[in-house]
């Protein structure tokens, strides 16, 4: 009967609970039974399970000092010039790599960033320490020419980026599970900490919802740094 029936993905959805399988995981595996008896079957279930929410993992942020280490720790003057970018803009390694000439305009200190997963373009702050050498990458490239051209010329590879950061973390003996993301993580933390309003933030980062933006506040309270330990 419909008991047993509900019984049973109730139990399938629990196994996959104590296997110690992610919240994300069993979501979607209860979405997919829902849809299969709601729109396949046509026989809706109603399942009733508050276990699976998502876990919220707080952004692993690098300090200023740390992001400096990697920078210096990269040999290759290319990819220093990408990471150093990416914590510069905050920008997502997809997007270091997609980076045309055309999208840079470095008297001004603005770098437009093409969106690629249909949202919206948007535009960050480029720093002045890395005007000459924006200049000398793209001296004699064309307009629609990528920032940073393989060997061939063509579109680096996103894992080139991850793999170059990667080494130069392990080089630094920076303990932290850090990746290249994590650049975009401190940019935004360190603008917070620097008294940048959330909303300008958001914008940066290119968030379509403020709250995506909001977490970065829960890795940055500047009052916290100014109360020293009783000890």
């Amino acid at each position: 009967g419909i008991k047993d029936k509900q019984k049973a993905i109730e139990e399938f959805l629990l196994d996959k609970h104590r296997r110690k399988q992610s919240p994300q995981t069993v979501n979607l595996a209860l979405n997919a039974v829902k849809f299969l008896y709601s729109e396949v079957l046509k026989n809706p279930q109603k399942i009733v399970l508050k276990f699976a929410k998502r876990s919220k993992k707080l952004p692993i942020v690098l300090s200023r000092a740390e992001i400096d280490k990697i920078i210096e720790s990269t040999e290759n003057s290319k990819y220093k010039l990408m990471i150093s970018l990416g914590y510069a803009c905050g920008l997502r390694v997809s997007e270091v790599i997609s980076l045309k000439v055309a999208d840079l305009d470095i008297d001004e200190l603005v770098v437009h960033i093409k969106s690629a997963k249909g949202k919206k373009d948007r535009i960050s702050v480029l720093p002045e320490k890395l005007q000459s050498d924006l200049r000398n990458i793209i001296a004699g490239k064309n307009a629609n020419d990528y920032v940073f051209a393989s060997n061939r010329g063509g579109k680096l590879t996103t894992t080139s980026l991850q793999k170059m950061f990667r080494k130069s973390l392990v080089q630094t003996k920076i303990k932290k599970p850090a990746t290249f993301h994590s650049l975009r993580h401190s940019f935004a933390t360190h603008l917070l900490e620097n008294g940048t309003d959330v909303r300008y933030v958001q914008e940066l980062l290119g968030h379509s919802s403020i709250r995506t933006t909001q977490i970065y506040t829960q890795v940055t309270n500047p009052k916290l740094k100014n109360i020293k330990s009783p000890l």
